[in-house]
């Protein structure tokens, strides 16, 4: 929300400085985004007068202008057509920065004449988009301060405001809340009725689609008007803002919008066929907005149409065919509430955003239908003239009024600050509310501009916000011993746990984007429609991400043109099933892209492979407490993955990890050079550590020396080398401390269809050392053991 100082003082009634006025709106809770002050740069600019235009002798399309500065005359060479003897205009002397081009002016020769300046267009001082012609001054005197002539000196104000403050969305309300908090006095709002001369000849019937589409629509003709340029003050006030002056009847309408927070539309009422009727929008039509965009609607959209069609969109947008131009002569006026919740989604089908719908999707003050009419009739018959009807009613005002009960003890118990019962209400009072005393409590009627006041909690807010959160004291939180307790679950850690863990073991953290491309998301499993975004931030992030691993491979691919094609990366955040409350899943994922290993003198380079992120893998898991034992693999993955080079980890039927070789097909698709191996960690999946016993135990040193023993078994190739450790893992989990796989072989000597697995056991005794019967007796059963998990024999 933006406004001049001057603006707000026309509403203001303070001599407070600017610095005041921005303080005391951040302490309300209205954020200042900025303060521009527009006179600076156009400093150096004053009025001067055009005193002789002849033409140049050597160019039909310049004339040579003698002016005068004030402090002497210049001739300056202008190309404008409307340059003349006489008028005032805007000089520009050499040294002057041009505000549109940032160029230094210089004193120059144009067809051989020496130009000393410039004479300025409002498109040069970036001040319109007008560049036909020079700007052409109403009054001054050679030599004055430009800035001061125009009322350039005027610093913009620019308000963020909350969702719920949709009564600050306007210049008054703005002022309203200053004046609460003390800073002045709130100016009289001229709202005396405009008399209407003749039955208004345009009837309005509200036919849905529903009673809450539109509760409330006023309107009224005005005949006999002149639509022409606005004056100079409503020109500037627009443009101050940003908003380009269009003519009187719309500049009207837009000024009111800002100023008093009450959007209103005119239609030429010459191209009215019929009365107007307000209601749902029917199969197949459309309509060509002012924007000059043609949009298709739908039946839940609220329109006004006549009985030619569709000519705006209740709340949202007007449109082409109903539009003022210089030759309207009479317009309908159209003052109305529309629902918020229809408003809005309207607004999101059509990705159409207005100042209008900004104001009624966050709900309008109902009581002000009427005032906003009567005001913006005067303004139309002092600016551009005619005779206005009376006004038109279909609907009434809904109710919108509510009581609610404030006991003034909850201002301290809720805000926890101390303030009398009678500060509280005038408080309230200032904000325009009504307070009744009732016993205990204050019985409190929030006035109707202020919707979003709901409840007791929403009285306090605002006494405190009044009164001044600065004011609130300061209260340590109460500590029950000398150590704090930890702020965080053993759960909440896991993913800092992992972060750090993943970035020790050689893998360099990314940040990306939760969306990607449509396309890109259906190679990871993106089946849910639903997960397609309205109003993406680009074309190609039109999607929430189904897998981490395509916006990391995206990197890679990034980093691999521009000559950086060894890469490791990991990302920790949300990935989406689906739009319910279940369908995120928090997943450490990773990639590695390349060679993991450099080529030396005597090793060639080893590309990315299976193997290695299954050690991602495996590590992330051991950091949030899953042992690498603890997990079963199984030899299959999503589609993503090389259906002969990946893996699942689980723990009965939870998933904790998938990992692998990216599927070539998939590679191809995204243009990322091969191989590639990635790996997700779903920690979601990940059981919750225990309430006690979490801690590591203590290391315990054995003085006894270890044993180790290597084993071969001749399996079937069906059978994984998983089952085997595991089995042999299961002997004896107290002597034994590591069993590892080392040698795989098929071929002669072995039968079709058989392997052979190698296997060395370490055991570690920790009360005496083995003797050699222990140890044949141990191995013994290891053997007994894995025959009878996987079938297969000890090779001889």
């Amino acid at each position: 929300m933006k406004t001049t100082l001057a603006w707000l003082k026309t509403h203001l009634e303070t001599n407070a400085a600017v610095d005041a006025i921005v303080g005391k709106l951040a302490m309300l809770g209205l954020e200042v985004e900025s303060v521009v002050d527009r006179s600076k740069p156009l400093a150096p600019f004053v009025v001067a007068r055009v005193v002789e235009a002849k033409p140049h002798p050597d160019a039909d399309k310049l004339q040579l202008c003698l002016v005068d500065t004030g402090k002497g005359k210049v001739e300056v060479v202008c190309g404008a057509p409307n340059a003349r003897a006489g008028m005032l205009g805007v000089f520009a002397p050499p040294g002057a920065v041009i505000p549109r081009s940032g160029q230094a002016l210089k004193a120059s020769k144009i067809r051989g004449v020496l130009s000393n300046g410039m004479l300025c267009s409002g498109y040069e001082l970036m001040l319109s988009d007008d560049h036909a012609g020079i700007i052409e001054l109403p009054e001054g005197r050679p030599g004055d301060s430009f800035v001061k002539a125009a009322g350039l000196d005027d610093p913009v104000i620019d308000v963020k405001v909350t969702p719920n403050r949709a009564d600050c969305l306007s210049v008054r309300g703005l002022a309203r809340d200053l004046v609460a908090a003390g800073l002045g006095k709130l100016a009289a709002l001229d709202t005396k009725p405009v008399a209407g001369t003749f039955s208004c000849p345009t009837a309005v019937h509200l036919a849905g689609p529903d009673d809450k589409a539109c509760p409330l629509f006023l309107g009224r003709v005005v005949r006999g008007l002149k639509n022409k340029p606005s004056p100079a003050w409503l020109q500037e006030r627009l443009a101050s803002i940003g908003l380009r002056p269009i003519s009187a009847l719309v500049d009207i309408t837009n000024f009111l919008t800002f100023d008093l927070g009450r959007p209103l539309h005119v239609f030429d009422a010459d191209k009215l066929k019929g009365d107007l009727a307000v209601r749902g929008a029917r199969q197949g039509e459309s309509l060509a907005a002012l924007n000059g965009k043609t949009y298709a609607l739908e039946p839940d959209m609220t329109v006004i149409a006549d009985a030619s069609g569709v000519l705006s969109l209740g709340g949202v947008i007007g449109g082409e065919s109903s539009a003022c131009t210089d030759a309207t002569t009479a317009v309908f006026i159209e003052a109305a509430l529309f629902d918020p919740v229809r408003t809005a989604a309207t607004g999101r089908k059509l990705a159409l955003q207005s100042d209008a719908r900004y104001r009624f999707e966050r709900g309008l003050d109902p009581e002000f239908v009427r005032p906003g009419l009567e005001i913006a009739t005067r303004l139309i018959l002092e600016i551009c003239g005619g005779t206005a009807s009376e006004i038109g009613v279909a609907g009434a005002v809904p109710a919108w009024w509510r009581t609610i009960r404030l006991r003034p003890d909850r201002v301290r118990s809720l805000g926890g600050v101390e303030i009398a019962a009678v500060e509280q209400r005038r408080i309230l009072e200032a904000l325009g509310c009504t307070v009744r005393e009732a016993g205990d409590h204050f019985d409190v009627e929030p006035p109707s501009w202020r919707a979003d006041i709901e409840g007791d909690a929403c009285l306090v807010e605002e006494v405190l916000r009044i009164h001044g959160y600065d004011s609130i004291p300061a209260v340590s939180l109460p500590r029950d011993g000398a150590v704090p307790p930890p702020a965080l679950t053993p759960a909440q850690r896991r993913a800092s746990t992992v972060r750090r863990t993943l970035a020790a073991h050689g893998l360099v953290e990314a940040v990306s984007f939760s969306f990607l491309a449509l396309k890109d998301a259906a190679l990871f499993g993106a089946a849910a429609a639903n997960m397609t975004l309205l109003n993406p931030i680009s074309a190609d992030l039109d999607a929430m991400r189904p897998s981490i691993l395509p916006n990391l491979l995206a990197a890679a691919r990034r980093n691999a043109d521009r000559g950086l094609a060894d890469v490791a990366l990991f990302e920790l955040g949300p990935q989406y099933r689906d739009d319910t409350e279940t369908g995120q899943d928090l997943v450490a994922a990773g990639i590695r892209a390349g060679a993991v290993r450099p080529k030396t003198w005597n090793e060639p380079a080893r590309a990315a492979s299976v193997f290695d992120v299954k050690e991602d893998a495996l590590v992330a898991l051991a950091a949030v407490g899953v042992a690498s034992d603890a997990a079963q693999l199984e030899a299959s993955a999503p589609d993503w993955y090389h259906p002969g080079r990946s893996g699942t980890l689980r723990q009965g039927p939870k998933v904790l990890a998938t990992f692998g070789e990216i599927h070539p097909g998939v590679l191809r698709s995204m243009a990322v050079e091969g191989p590639v191996a990635g790996f997700e960690v779903f920690l979601d999946a990940v059981p919750e550590p225990r309430a006690k016993g979490t801690a590591r135990p203590l290391l315990k040193l054995s003085p006894f020396q270890p044993v180790s023993r290597d084993f071969a078994f001749v399996v079937d190739v069906a059978v994984s080398a998983e089952a085997l450790l595991r089995a042999a893992r299961g002997v004896d989990r107290k002597l034994v401390s590591e069993v590892r796989l080392f040698d795989l072989y098929q071929g002669k000597g072995l039968p079709d269809g058989k392997k052979s697995l190698a296997i060395s056991v370490t055991l570690q005794p920790t009360e005496a050392t083995l003797t050699d019967a222990e140890i044949e007796g141990f191995s013994a059963k290891l053997v007994a053991a894995v025959e009878k998990a996987t079938g297969g024999a000890l090779r001889k």
